[in-house]
């Protein structure tokens, strides 16, 4: 495995017709960070941004 700058393009070109969606990316991250433990902090903090991102949208309005 190797990484790019390109990543979201490489996954929507390998992933072909098949639909990324947010349950498909959750799975991975979670698969990747039992092979990874070191990683699981700032996953979770990704995912708390994440999550957060729509409490910044509705105080916006």
């Amino acid at each position: 495995m190797y990484f790019t700058d390109r990543g979201i393009e490489e996954l929507a070109d390998r992933r072909g017709e098949e639909q990324v969606t947010l349950e498909w990316v959750s799975d991975q991250l979670r698969t990747f960070v039992d092979i990874n433990p070191e990683f699981e902090t700032p996953i979770e903090r990704l995912a708390s941004w994440l999550a957060r991102l729509d409490d910044d949208e509705l105080d916006d309005e």
